[in-house]
């Protein structure tokens, strides 16, 4: 295992990678950088689809994929039709939700538009990324002859060892047979690609290290001599902000990569409303501006940082949501935050009329302004609400459709909930 790189690499790929932040540990990083210098090598990410959207801690894993395509390499995004229906305990305390195949169907399809967006799939070149479903080697298996052929190379003792497992029974924690199976399953997962797509590189976050090098060490077991076995790994940073968060966890829950889920607007004012310690960081991980212009605009602190966020917030929505939403946007952001009585761009939500109670609208399912009725009217009392610009402190104010003018209603709550509203 590599933490620290021994020596700087030479191959584009992990030059990008180790310079943008993507990179953590390798299993050999000499052998890595030199495969990746020496032709196109195929590697894989697995997700498991347990929702139909990705969501913002996902994005330093798709951005280290994005950097191996670019530099020539190509990606095979594994969609876990088979580990899905186990669940993963890496980082779980507890038994995840078991999947149905229709379940997979319908989440990898989102996941594949998502990622398209920051990968090619079906453009004709050689290493378009590719989706492959692993239910549909693994659900298959016989399980008597997959002890005899793949379990026999597993201890006990050394699998109670990985920290996912250890962590789980350290706390006391039920931890499943059926869970306890899984690094069997994702190991099997490398020997497979490895034999059937030629893959011979893993990464994802450190919570899987123990699974991939057991990947590793299943692909040496199970080759026969004198034939190839080189297999490696390498892990990404889990990404935390400046006070310690992970990345992309809110108040209001997760930063989601689908637009009905989170509008492109929501998107930018996520990341426009970023620690200003963070700033350089998070342009260098997320967006493709180069290293001397980020160094150029974070140079200086306090106000000048205004700038690099909002060149960091516009060129991370235009990855995901594209140019044209990106402008919007960003003037619906200029509009909502600046004096402007022009809100034309601000995100538009239809409440049933003619009248609603203001700690209803607040708490209405497309703006959650807050968690709960309580914490509403909390705020509202405490003047954190303004409807066309004017603090409303009663929770009980009607609100009612002549209120919205052509535009809509101007809703502020707190300093970033921007919503204009109008009546069904």
């Amino acid at each position: 295992m590599n933490a620290t790189p021994p020596q700087p690499p030479r191959s584009a790929a992990l030059q990008r990678m180790l310079e943008r932040g993507y990179f953590e540990q390798a299993s050999d990083f000499a052998a890595t950088d030199a495969a990746l210098d020496s032709g196109m090598v195929t590697f894989y990410v697995g997700y498991d689809p347990t929702g139909a959207s990705l969501h913002v801690g996902h994005l330093v894993q798709i951005m280290g994929m994005r950097a191996l395509q670019r530099a020539g390499h190509k990606p095979i995004v594994i969609v876990g039709g088979g580990t899905g229906m186990i669940g993963d305990p890496s980082g779980k305390m507890e038994t995840r939700k078991l999947l149905t195949r229709e379940d997979v169907a319908v989440n990898a399809a989102g996941l594949k538009a998502q990622l398209g967006r920051f990968l090619h799939f079906d453009s004709g070149r050689p290493n378009d990324a590719v989706m492959l479903d692993n239910g549909d080697w693994l659900l298959g298996l016989k399980y008597i002859e997959f002890l005899r052929d793949v379990g026999r190379h597993f201890t006990v003792n050394r699998m109670i060892a990985v920290k996912t497992y250890r962590d789980r029974l350290d706390a006391e924690i039920p931890l499943s047979f059926l869970e306890f199976n899984y690094q069997l399953l994702q190991a099997y997962d490398f020997l497979h690609l490895f034999r059937h797509h030629g893959c011979t590189l893993q990464f994802g976050g450190s919570d899987q290290w123990g699974n991939m090098v057991a990947g590793i060490e299943l692909i040496r077991r199970m080759t026969p001599e004198g034939q190839p076995n080189a297999a490696y790994c390498l892990t990404l940073p889990l990404l935390l902000t400046a006070d310690n968060r992970k990345m992309g966890k809110t108040e209001r829950g997760a930063v989601w990569l689908d637009p009905e889920r989170l509008t492109p607007f929501e998107y930018y004012q996520f990341w426009i409303g970023c620690d200003d310690r963070d700033v350089a960081r998070l342009l260098k991980t997320f967006t493709d501006v180069p290293i001397a212009e980020i160094e150029a605009l974070t140079a200086e602190g306090g106000a000048a940082l205004n700038a690099a966020k909002a060149r960091l917030a516009f060129e991370a929505t235009a990855l995901l949501h594209g140019l044209d939403h990106a402008t919007q946007a960003r003037q619906a952001s200029e509009q909502a935050f600046g004096s402007s009585e022009d809100w034309s761009a601000v995100p538009l939500v239809t409440v049933p009329g003619p009248e609603i109670r203001l700690v209803d609208l607040v708490t209405h399912p497309e703006i959650e302004a807050f968690k709960s009725k309580r914490e509403a009217r909390e705020r509202i009392a405490a003047g954190a609400v303004k409807l066309n610009g004017e603090p409303v402190t009663d929770p009980a104010h009607l609100v009612i459709a002549a209120h919205a003018g052509d535009q809509g209603l101007r809703l502020q709550s707190g300093k970033k909930c921007r919503f204009r509203v109008t009546f069904a």
